[in-house]
């Protein structure tokens, strides 16, 4: 992923070990060659011109291409573009300039199935990570969530609430 860093990436650049988000976003950035890709999808993608001015094809198609290898909808990796680091590196964009929100991932997205390239894109990296012997598995991000409960086993006229028990006891750090 070599790019210059701007200062406001910086302050991400000075840690001690690479995260395996990181480690696995460099092996993609050597597997794939991105320049391929980009010259098939490169005669449908819009031009600068009037309007405003398109991110850059290989930005969009990066971005493209994480969304599956994490599992993230076009509002989840509009979100993940801003708060990880190592996502906006392998998207080619900073924090100086804009990141495109979720509309423009979804409109590229509609742009190669329109075309029929969505395929030939989806084909064509998971045949070239077969070749290097990469295997992608499917998993899940676990997120916290805050959910509002009692704090209490007892209900608001003071007796045990029947719902508001314990599933299984733990005993000696084995659940029984």
């Amino acid at each position: 992923m070599a790019q210059q860093l701007t200062f406001a990436d910086s302050e991400f650049s000075n840690k001690r070990r690479q995260t395996r988000k990181e480690k696995f976003l460099g092996r993609m950035d050597k597997l794939i060659p991105c320049a391929r890709l980009e010259a098939v999808i490169e005669p449908h993608y819009p031009k600068a011109g009037n309007g405003r001015r398109p991110y850059p094809l290989s930005t969009m198609l990066r971005t493209h291409c994480m969304q599956p290898w994490y599992n993230l909808s076009d509002p989840a990796m509009e979100y993940a573009l801003y708060e990880i680091a190592s996502t906006r590196l392998f998207a080619r964009l900073s924090l100086d300039k804009a990141i495109p929100d979720h509309t423009t991932i979804l409109n590229f997205r509609h742009l190669l199935e329109r075309h029929g390239l969505a395929r030939q894109v989806f084909e064509e990296v998971n045949q070239w990570l077969s070749e290097a012997s990469v295997l992608l598995k499917e998993g899940s991000l676990i997120d916290a969530t805050i959910i509002e409960a009692p704090s209490s086993t007892k209900n608001k006229m003071g007796e045990r609430d029947p719902e508001m028990h314990q599933t299984k006891k733990a005993i000696s750090g084995i659940l029984a």
